[in-house]
Formats: C-alpha cells, structure tokens, sequence
C-alpha cells in the first residue's frame, strides 16, 4: 500500500484551541530515551540478580521505592478518593499479573543474556493479538494471524529447541510475557471506567501484597552499592513513565509506537558494554522477525481502528477532543 502523502501546510489540521501543536522529532526522542532507561532499569535489575539477591525482594524493593515516590500523587488528589473502584478483583489479578511478569523477567535474566531475555519478550503483542478474541471480543484477520505466525517463528529461531543453546530459562521470558499481555487485556477491559491513577494505585498495592511473603522468604539486607542500584531502578521506572507520557503527548501513538522496539537495540548495547555478551546471529534473525511481525500488527491494527496519524493527533488532542463530544456546547 502506498504510504499517504504528507499533508501541506493548508491541509494540515490546526490542534484545538488551548493544545500545543504535535511535535513528532521530540516525541520520538522522548520514546527513545524512555526505552533506554526501562532497559537501563533492567540492566540494573540483572546486576542485583546476579550479586545474589533474590528475584523476588528485588522486586518487592522496586515497587516499595515506586510506591514512595507515587504518594505524592495520591496525597495531592486525596479529597478525589483515587482509589474507589467497582472493579477490584480485576484490579488486584492485574497487579498479580504484573508483578508475576516482572518477577520472572528478573529470574530469566539470571540465566541469559539481557538482548536475548529482551528479545523474547517482544512476544508480548502477539500475545495481546491471540488474547483479544476471547476476552475483547476483537476480530483478529488472517494478516494478522499471519504475523502472529511468524513471531512464533522468530521465538523458536531465539529458543532453538532441542539444540546445545536451548536452556529452560528461556522459557521465563515467553511466560511473563504472557502474564504482561494478560495484564494489558484487563487495562483493555477497564478503559472508560477507571482512572489511571486508580489502576497504578491497585496494581501498586495488590502487587506490593503479593509479593512481600516471597520476598522476605530469601532476605538479606543490601549493601550500600545493592541500594544504589536499587534507587536507579525506581528512578528508571518513573524516569521511563514519565519520558513515555511526555512522548505520547507530542505526537499522535500511531506515529511513534514503532520506535518501541528501539528497546532491544538497547539490549544489546548495554549487554554487549556492560555484561560483555554478544547476540548470536539466530537471535538477532529471531528478534528481527519478532520485530517486524509486531510493527505489521500495529500497522494493520492501525489501518482497522483507525488510530489517528495526522498532526494534531496525539493523546492530548484525542483527550481533549472526546471531552468535547461528551460536553457539546
């Protein structure tokens, strides 16, 4: 399909009043610097693990930090109640489900490379892809099914099963990619009735809860250097929240998502520089075409939903546009 022309400056539609213009250059370099620091936020996860530190009080020591640091904003909208839902038994399985991916995202980091745990990881879109039939009720076409297909091809060129560089490791990567895609069908099914400081606050909780009895289990008091590393993982993760909200303010998510899978580029720089390990040629083929079957599904998802593309189509805009239609003047 031919790519659209751009739009002229007559054509180009002017944003609503009161909302800066779209600024793409600066949003693509805030997307790419959010992916560089959640990978910084695993390098950092994978050097604590491999200290001796247990997975699961890494974890627990990460969102305690990230639930220091949301309290202001909970405070700040106290008289709002942030936390009333309607919905909490799918707000407590979503933090159950996060914590559970990150969690087992840290142990397959133990055993394999970042670049590779990363690479597997990828297989998260596919998943959201084969999980949104049965629980959205999305209608999935034989492209995508086609992409989906060839993702899969792409893990098995990574895992290589039944040969010398197949671990059972491997497989962590491939599960808390499951238990996230899970977690982002439930965001799914709450949009439009819960906030999302609602949902950071439940997931916060319910994943603090869950994982204190497995993180006390192994404990062992951090050393200075183990709490330095500790602080750079919470300050990676709000660091890499906020870059995230900022780049998806600039410019519309149809435009930038693609540049989401900078992150293994990043995986690969900070193991080869850090850790000192190489991707092997079947992981970087196998990465490739995860990378490429989720760039056509994002694509054609584009091309069904109709995601917005034109300037003045980020999520400020879009936000703004549907108050509008819910408040008509």
């Amino acid at each position: 399909m031919a790519r659209p022309q751009a739009a002229t400056t007559v054509d180009r539609p002017s944003p609503p009043p009161g909302i800066a213009p779209d600024q793409p250059l600066l949003a693509i370099g805030f997307l790419l610097g959010a992916n560089f620091v959640f990978t910084a936020m695993d390098g950092f996860a994978k050097g604590l693990a491999g200290s001796g530190m247990a997975a699961e009080q890494i974890i627990l020591l990460r969102y305690a930090l990230v639930s220091v640091l949301l309290l202001p904003a909970v405070l700040r909208h106290w008289h709002g109640r942030p936390w009333r839902t309607t919905r909490p038994i799918a707000h407590i399985a979503r933090g159950v489900l996060l914590i559970g991916s990150a969690t087992l995202f840290v142990h397959a980091m133990v055993h394999l490379p970042l670049e590779t745990a990363t690479a597997i990881g990828f297989v998260s879109p596919l998943y959201v892809t084969a999980l949104s039939i049965p629980f959205l009720g999305e209608k999935v076409g034989i492209r995508r099914w086609a992409a989906v297909g060839a993702g899969f091809v792409g893990v098995l060129l990574i895992l290589r099963p039944g040969s010398d560089v197949f671990q059972l490791a491997m497989l962590l990567p491939l599960v808390s990619s499951l238990c996230w895609a899970a977690g982002l069908i439930l965001t799914r099914q709450m949009r439009g009735t819960e906030g999302p400081l609602t949902i950071l606050i439940w997931s916060t909780v319910s994943g603090l809860v869950a994982i204190i009895p497995l993180g006390i289990i192994d404990w062992r008091t951090p050393t200075t250097a183990e709490w330095s590393f500790l602080v750079a993982i919470a300050i990676c993760h709000v660091a890499g929240q906020y870059l995230t909200i900022r780049a998806f303010m600039l410019a519309s998510a149809s435009l930038i998502a693609p540049f989401s899978y900078s992150t293994l580029v990043w995986a690969i720089l900070i193991g080869v520089f850090a850790f000192g390990s190489y991707p092997d040629l079947p992981t970087l083929m196998g990465g490739a075409l995860l990378v490429a079957a989720g760039i056509y599904v994002w694509h054609r998802e584009r091309l069904v939903t109709g995601m917005p593309t034109n300037p003045g189509g980020s999520i400020a805009e879009v936000a703004e546009a549907s108050k509008d239609d819910r408040n008509p003047t």
